[in-house]
């Protein structure tokens, strides 16, 4: 692999990585507006495992959906 191509997988891992914490702040922070019960816990839980309880769970995608929103 170039240098220019480790970049390039560099940028991109670094990009995804920032839309990881911008999606799991914003929920972190909407996480009041959900039906989820408000424990600690559960915050904690949800906003770190987000991107897999979106992919499988449709009452979790609803709830996300709705914590994201301003």
């Amino acid at each position: 692999m170039s240098l220019q191509e480790c970049k390039k997988v560099q940028l991109i891992i670094i990009g995804l990585a920032f839309i990881y914490l911008a999606f799991a702040w914003r929920f972190w922070f909407g996480f009041e507006r959900t039906h989820f019960s408000q424990r600690f816990l559960n915050r904690l839980k949800f906003s770190i495992l987000w991107p897999v309880f979106y992919l499988i769970n449709t009452s979790f995608r609803r709830n996300f959906k709705r914590a994201l929103k301003r």
